[in-house]
């Protein structure tokens, strides 16, 4: 199991933990800005890292320009997942997009806290971003691209019953709009962890937000965990959740 890293190691870096008994406040906490940062940053392999924009969520506004990199990559930590018509506080998941993405699915991520921020409720963002797809105010990508996630934790739904879980589930999205697991033979099985080692589609909401997911191998995972420890440390510091347990909810294969 992954040190609890209590008072000391929050004074350390800087800020105080977190309990997962504040989940039941739905208000988002505003993270501190550099544990954001490396977070989001997480998403990418290290060798993209230094030239990828970051954008750093303030709950009473929205995301916010912190850094503005030089190449197509843009990183943010999501913490509103609009397509669950409901708002929670510990929806943490870091993930970058390229140009394509940028201009469109991270366009949806961040409507999607502003007006959360200016106060829409859970059931009306779904309907407002759907609407939004509907009369094609949101657009997909003209052409191929992906979504780095090799972070390695996130807190969102998932495997195998598709509750919000913490949990070390490194992967890569490639844009697949209107594309079903059926279209590519697929057979993803949630409750068998090997079944996910293949290539199989995400369905994000709607048909328009379809990606199709690929894992990294297990030992590009266990590399990613180790390389990130301090990180993995910080954020189980800052809030329990982001805790990862000896049995890792994922790493049963």
């Amino acid at each position: 199991m992954l040190a609890f890293r209590k008072v000391a190691l929050a004074m350390a870096v800087g800020f105080v933990g977190l309990s997962a008994a504040q989940a039941a406040d739905m208000t988002i906490d505003q993270m501190p800005a550099q544990l954001e940062t490396r977070y989001a940053l997480s998403a990418l392999p290290p060798a993209l890292r230094d030239k990828a924009t970051v954008y750093l969520l303030d709950p009473a506004k929205g995301y916010q320009l912190a850094r503005q990199g030089t190449s197509a990559l843009t990183c943010i930590v999501e913490r509103t997942a609009w397509e669950l018509g409901d708002f929670r506080n510990d929806i943490y998941f870091p993930l970058c997009y390229d140009a394509a993405g940028t201009s469109t699915y991270l366009k949806v991520i961040m409507d999607a806290a502003k007006l959360r921020a200016e106060g829409m409720d859970a059931a009306a963002l779904k309907a407002e971003i759907q609407k939004r797809y509907d009369d094609k105010t949101y657009k997909t990508p003209d052409k191929a691209g992906l979504s780095y996630m090799v972070g390695p934790v996130m807190r969102t739904i998932g495997p195998p019953d598709m509750q919000v879980h913490t949990m070390p589930m490194p992967h890569l999205m490639f844009y697949a709009a209107g594309i079903t697991n059926e279209d590519i033979g697929a057979a993803p099985d949630l409750a068998n962890p090997s079944s996910l080692l293949n290539p199989f589609i995400d369905r994000l909401g709607n048909a328009e937000q379809s990606y199709m997911i690929q894992m990294v191998g297990e030992t590009e995972k266990a590399k990613i965990l180790a390389d990130e420890k301090p990180l993995l440390d910080d954020l189980c510091a800052y809030r329990d959740v982001l805790c990862l347990t000896g049995q890792m909810d994922m790493d049963q294969h």
